[in-house]
């Protein structure tokens, strides 16, 4: 399954919209994606499941990338 994440760079920095990032993880759960991302030490805001529609739209922009970590 795919999920994007949407986290800020900086743990120790207070949530700003303007610098919030967004990545795809392939994982099994929510919790197994965070695990995958604990050693970056990002401040990870929310994690969503892609799929469908969704997921046919996020792969149409050039930016789309799915890290397998």
């Amino acid at each position: 399954m795919i999920f994007k994440v949407f986290y800020q760079k900086k743990f120790n920095q207070v949530p700003v919209r303007e610098f919030t990032e967004s990545l795809f993880v392939e994982g099994e759960s929510e919790a197994d994606v965070r695990k995958k991302l604990a050693s970056r030490n990002y401040n990870i805001e929310f994690v969503t499941p892609v799929s469908g529609a969704y997921l046919d739209y996020e792969q149409q922009s050039e930016d789309f990338n799915v890290e397998s970590i």
